[in-house]
């Protein structure tokens, strides 16, 4: 598109905020000149004409919070993100196996914790198909591991190794741990891994870029930039793709806050910023805190004790990993900064303490167009839900999470009980009240195709679903309308990402542009996680379809 003008016409305009059927667009030296009705348009002589057949012209997507070079990785490396049984793992960690037998170690991930039931995954089974080598596997969601007895051994971990502070180790009846490791816990392990090299960086880097752009996304906000999980530090990999130009998508990058350090990191966070080499498709302006872990170990923080499978109350509140009266004077060192602050909150009560932590920033500093954001808000108190617009904070939400799985029937509901479980996800709540609505993945957590993400939204039941379970809608009230999810994924992210002149197709705004194969908008709700991206454009050059 960049050069010559192009019109896009023959369909609708989703515009960021508006459904606008029969509208075209043209777009011109990597601009948006003009938005209207088609018999309106002004068709420049020369023009490249696009024909929607009868498709959505809209802003591209924006992920709000996902781990691309982790979710590149898996995709290059021992892939179980598309598997669902212990069976089908561990045949196809026995393949990997097989086939790279020069790998000191067997490295990859995305297995679901459902699949093993409540004893978790086993480092025999894994020794099983893998005997000679050690294995280490985060499960989606980042927050546990699957290790061999080989990985066990050489960390030196056995039954007289405590539990860390952060995180846990599944063990036998005689303390023996069996193969699980949990949030802190995955450290025994991680720190022996080998080192990723640059160059399978920039590969995974590159697959993620490719894979996010068949979704139609065009920019995102990467939620971990720092040693974490194993893995070193990405923005060398970031900088050096934007420099080569091989970085086609636009980047926030969230700079890691280590849990096990103090406040003497907000100048190091500083330094970082100011000694990072700018490029405009490449900007660490973040913070990310994790303020908790998961609800499905049992890490997440709540105010209230987590039941056990009996409906018993346990002496289980879950974790906060960063002390709360630390978390207030970090966001508020940190806000002073100019930093935007970002946290994974998922509990209603690592909620609460980011809000207050948000607030006394506020109190301190005064109010500042920073647009810090909540990732994940789980468990929201109904207290808590209008303090998102009253101090600014955008509700960062994973809308693909909202609805009945089995992750959610056998690992969440059985431990919130019922007033509790009915606190989840409350995106209708959340908007009713104001707060400002923005969207991600947390892929390689789940998927990033943001179609899915807004059919969930909209419908609180996963497309293509079956069985009384799975279509059944998961607390129907919380549901968005179309336009707010659509909104969430597009002008909502590009807001949180700073990134004011996309996420609207609108005279000159950039052409950072999707193309559904149909108008979401014009079909029943039930079918909008059907559409499928055609074609995706960043500064109006083609970079799918």
């Amino acid at each position: 598109m960049a050069g010559r003008a192009t019109v896009l016409r023959g369909g609708g305009v989703y515009d960021g905020q508006r459904h606008l059927p029969g509208h075209g667009a043209v777009v011109a030296d990597g601009l948006v000149v003009a938005v209207a009705p088609d018999a309106d348009l002004d068709v420049p002589a020369g023009a490249e004409q696009v024909d929607l057949a009868g498709g959505l012209l809209l802003p591209g997507f924006q992920d709000a919070h996902v781990h691309p070079v982790q979710g590149g990785l898996e995709r290059i490396r021992c892939d179980l993100s598309g598997l669902s049984t212990r069976e089908e793992y561990l045949a196809a960690v026995a393949r990997y196996a097989t086939e790279h037998p020069e790998r000191e170690w067997v490295l990859g991930g995305g297995w679901s914790m459902t699949a093993f039931g409540p004893a978790g995954p086993t480092a025999a089974d894994l020794d099983a198909v893998v005997p000679d080598r050690p294995v280490f596997l985060p499960n989606r969601d980042h927050h546990g591991a699957w290790v061999s007895s080989r990985a066990l051994e050489l960390a030196g971990v056995d039954r007289r190794t405590p539990d860390p502070a952060d995180g846990r180790l599944d063990r036998g009846p005689d303390g023996t741990p069996t193969g699980s490791l949990h949030e802190g816990a995955m450290s025994l392990v991680e720190r022996l891994l080998p080192v990723t090299g640059d160059e399978e960086l920039l590969e995974a880097l590159l697959v993620a870029q490719a894979h996010l752009h068949s979704f139609g996304i065009t920019a995102w906000q990467d939620a971990i930039l720092g040693d974490y999980a194993g893995l070193r530090d990405v923005t060398p990999t970031y900088l050096r793709a934007a420099a080569s130009g091989e970085l086609t998508a636009r980047v926030r990058g969230a700079l890691w806050w280590d849990r096990e350090r103090g406040l003497e990191q907000v100048e190091e966070l500083v330094e970082r910023r100011r000694s990072t080499s700018a490029h405009p498709r490449f900007v660490p302006g973040t913070v990310k805190v994790m303020q908790d872990g998961v609800a499905e170990n049992g890490t997440a923080a709540m105010s209230a004790p987590y039941l056990d499978r009996c409906g018993v109350r346990t002496h289980n509140h879950g974790l906060s990993f960063v002390d709360p009266l630390v978390l207030r004077e970090a966001v508020v060192r940190l806000d002073a900064a100019g930093f935007q602050v970002h946290v994974h909150a998922i509990g209603d009560r690592a909620v609460g303490e980011a809000l207050d932590a948000f607030a006394q920033a506020r109190t301190v500093n005064g109010a500042a167009d920073l647009r810090h954001h909540i990732a994940h808000v789980q468990v929201i108190h109904p207290d808590d839900r209008p303090r998102f617009a009253d101090l600014a904070v955008a509700a960062n939400m994973q809308p693909l999470w909202a609805a009945f799985d089995e992750q959610m029937t056998e690992l969440t509901l059985p431990f919130l009980g019922p007033e509790r479980s009915r606190w989840q996800y409350p995106f209708a709540d959340l908007a009713r009240a104001g707060a400002r609505l923005v969207a991600g993945s947390d892929w390689p957590v789940s998927s990033p195709d943001p179609l899915q993400g807004i059919h969930v939204a909209v419908n609180r039941w996963v497309h293509g679903a079956s069985g009384v379970e799975g279509s059944e809608a998961f607390l129907p009230e919380q549901a968005l309308s179309t336009a707010e999810a659509f909104a969430a994924y597009t002008s909502g992210s590009a807001h949180v990402n700073h990134l004011d002149r996309t996420g609207h197709v609108a005279p000159g705004m950039l052409a950072d542009l999707a193309v559904l194969d149909r108008d979401p908008f014009r079909g029943p709700p039930e079918e909008i996680g059907a559409a499928r991206v055609v074609a995706t454009y960043v500064d109006g050059e083609r970079v799918f379809g």
